[in-house]
């Protein structure tokens, strides 16, 4: 297929069967063969075109945000292709290739320390609302409180599986960060099919997962951290709690039994996914999202 330019071909990525030991139907839908190498190329792009046809994002604009790295990339890939200076503030945990990244497509990278709670003053989110208010003509997308966030992903992922599955489809799993992608897929396949479980994955020392007591993790890309607009847990069947052993010792195997270099919320998920289809059947049909790759966390020594 011939595009117009990269950000048409994001979306339409494929979903590959997975084999584990189960009698159900499991595939994994492979965001990370988006142009910038994530699922988050959807949300990003269509918040950005959003603000751009609603006037807040004008013409030589500069374009802000938060990130664990994935969002903060995918917004540098479109503001190098549209033309506007991007900013991205991400907390020292994230990994050196997505600074890397950041840095390779001419983003400025605040690095910010981990804080428990995202209303700290020195949280790479509270950082980021600050730029925006002090930097003229700017537009910060805010995927952690903007609902279009979900829209994004109502709009093209959900019908895209939907469609990929033959309508087949009744599990769906995905990580819960900002919660954009699990609520917005998961709004769209439930008007398709109520019966459809929709399965989230968060972090066991999430601040959802503690009761507002939050541990530090090492999980990037999953856990559901703060109240937010985005999350719709009216769409929600089940939210499952992984630890970062569980999640990180997976990533291995993925990889030399499966040859799926997959990232660590992926890790997450494909844990979950394993122990929980083993409670499926051989009618039920299981689509997991595997989110980013492996390759944006090998110095990371999680798959030595």
């Amino acid at each position: 297929m011939l595009h117009k330019n990269l950000l048409s071909a994001i979306g339409n990525t494929p979903l590959v069967k997975v084999n584990f030991e189960s009698p159900s139907t499991l595939y994994a839908k492979l965001e990370y063969l988006n142009p910038g190498g994530s699922v988050k190329d959807r949300s990003a792009l269509y918040m950005i075109e959003e603000a751009e046809k609603n006037g807040t994002l004008k013409p030589g604009g500069t374009l802000i945000d938060a990130s664990s790295g994935n969002q903060g990339i995918a917004t540098a890939m479109i503001g190098a292709i549209k033309g506007y200076k991007v900013i991205i503030t991400i907390f020292e945990k994230a990994s050196q290739e997505k600074y890397q990244t950041l840095k390779a497509y001419g983003a400025t990278v605040v690095k910010c320390p981990a804080t428990a709670l995202m209303d700290d003053p020195l949280s790479y989110h509270s950082q980021a609302v600050a730029l925006h208010k002090n930097t003229p003509n700017s537009f910060m997308p805010n995927q952690y409180y903007n609902p279009s966030n979900a829209v994004a992903h109502y709009s093209s992922l959900g019908p895209e599986i939907w469609k990929q599955t033959e309508g087949k489809i009744t599990h769906f799993f995905a990580a819960a960060g900002t919660g954009g992608t699990i609520s917005g897929v998961g709004k769209y396949l439930k008007e398709q099919n109520p019966a459809i479980k929709v399965i989230a994955i968060d972090s066991i020392h999430s601040f959802h997962a503690t009761n507002g007591n939050p541990k530090p993790y090492k999980l990037e890309g999953v856990g559901i951290d703060f109240i937010s607009p985005v999350l719709n847990k009216s769409v929600i069947d089940e939210i499952i709690p992984v630890s970062d052993e569980d999640a990180l010792g997976i990533l291995k195997p993925m990889a030399n039994q499966h040859g799926l270099l997959i990232g660590i919320s992926s890790g997450a998920v494909a844990h979950v996914v394993k122990e929980y289809a083993k409670t499926m059947n051989s009618t039920d049909c299981g689509v997991m999202i595997f989110g980013d790759s492996g390759r944006a966390y090998l110095t990371k020594g999680f798959y030595d």
